[in-house]
Protein backbone atom coordinates (compact mmCIF):
# COMPACT_ATOMS: atom_id res chain seq x y z
CA UNK A 1 0.00 0.00 0.00
CA UNK A 2 1.31 3.84 -1.02
CA UNK A 3 2.08 5.98 1.90
CA UNK A 4 1.32 9.01 -0.29
CA UNK A 5 -1.48 11.28 0.45
CA UNK A 6 -3.46 12.24 -2.70
CA UNK A 7 -3.17 15.57 -3.82
CA UNK A 8 -5.68 18.36 -3.02
CA UNK A 9 -3.71 21.44 -4.89
CA UNK A 10 -6.88 21.51 -7.15
CA UNK A 11 -8.67 23.04 -4.05
CA UNK A 12 -5.90 25.76 -3.48
CA UNK A 13 -7.68 28.32 -5.74
CA UNK A 14 -11.80 27.43 -4.17
CA UNK A 15 -9.83 28.12 -1.04
CA UNK A 16 -8.39 31.55 -1.99
CA UNK A 17 -11.56 32.37 -3.00
CA UNK A 18 -13.13 31.80 -0.15
CA UNK A 19 -10.74 34.06 1.88
CA UNK A 20 -11.65 36.86 -0.07
CA UNK A 21 -14.96 36.02 0.88
CA UNK A 22 -14.18 35.97 4.82
CA UNK A 23 -12.23 39.22 3.75
CA UNK A 24 -15.34 40.81 2.52
CA UNK A 25 -17.60 39.78 5.32
CA UNK A 26 -15.37 41.60 7.72
CA UNK A 27 -15.46 44.99 5.64
CA UNK A 28 -19.23 44.01 5.32
CA UNK A 29 -19.12 44.25 9.71
CA UNK A 30 -16.77 46.87 9.48
CA UNK A 31 -18.75 49.64 7.22
CA UNK A 32 -21.73 48.26 9.25
CA UNK A 33 -23.81 47.01 6.90
CA UNK A 34 -27.44 45.29 7.04
CA UNK A 35 -27.34 42.20 8.87
CA UNK A 36 -29.13 40.22 6.57
CA UNK A 37 -26.71 41.24 3.62
CA UNK A 38 -23.98 39.59 6.21
CA UNK A 39 -25.63 36.22 6.45
CA UNK A 40 -26.14 35.84 3.12
CA UNK A 41 -22.62 36.41 3.06
CA UNK A 42 -21.49 34.05 5.39
CA UNK A 43 -23.80 31.44 4.22
CA UNK A 44 -22.58 30.96 0.92
CA UNK A 45 -18.86 31.19 2.56
CA UNK A 46 -20.09 28.11 4.70
CA UNK A 47 -21.35 26.29 1.19
CA UNK A 48 -17.81 26.83 -0.66
CA UNK A 49 -16.12 25.61 2.85
CA UNK A 50 -18.61 22.33 2.57
CA UNK A 51 -18.12 21.93 -1.35
CA UNK A 52 -14.24 22.13 -0.55
CA UNK A 53 -14.83 19.64 2.66
CA UNK A 54 -16.86 17.40 0.05
CA UNK A 55 -14.31 17.52 -2.48
CA UNK A 56 -11.24 16.17 -0.36
CA UNK A 57 -13.82 13.53 1.14
CA UNK A 58 -14.42 12.24 -1.75
CA UNK A 59 -11.02 12.06 -2.96
CA UNK A 60 -10.22 10.33 0.42
CA UNK A 61 -12.79 7.41 -0.23
CA UNK A 62 -11.53 7.18 -4.00
CA UNK A 63 -8.21 7.16 -3.21
CA UNK A 64 -7.21 5.97 0.54
CA UNK A 65 -9.81 3.75 1.82
CA UNK A 66 -10.19 2.25 -1.85
CA UNK A 67 -6.88 1.54 -1.32
CA UNK A 68 -7.15 0.22 1.67
CA UNK A 69 -9.95 -2.37 0.75
CA UNK A 70 -7.02 -4.03 -1.67
CA UNK A 71 -4.49 -3.89 1.55
CA UNK A 72 -4.64 -5.65 5.17
CA UNK A 73 -6.10 -2.59 6.67
CA UNK A 74 -9.38 -2.24 5.79
CA UNK A 75 -10.86 -2.10 9.31
CA UNK A 76 -8.58 0.56 10.04
CA UNK A 77 -10.02 2.53 7.37
CA UNK A 78 -13.59 1.72 7.70
CA UNK A 79 -12.98 2.57 11.44
CA UNK A 80 -11.68 5.90 10.38
CA UNK A 81 -14.94 6.72 8.01
CA UNK A 82 -17.04 5.90 11.40
CA UNK A 83 -15.52 8.26 13.52
CA UNK A 84 -14.99 11.07 10.79
CA UNK A 85 -19.02 10.89 10.21
CA UNK A 86 -19.21 10.77 13.82
CA UNK A 87 -17.42 14.23 14.56
CA UNK A 88 -19.90 15.45 12.00
CA UNK A 89 -22.40 14.87 14.05
CA UNK A 90 -20.86 16.47 17.21
CA UNK A 91 -20.36 20.11 15.26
Amino acid sequence: MSDQHPCHNAEIPKLNRIAGQIEGIKRMIEDGRYCPDILTQLRAARAAIRTVEAHVLETHLHHCVAEAMTADNAQEKIDEIKDLFKRYDEV
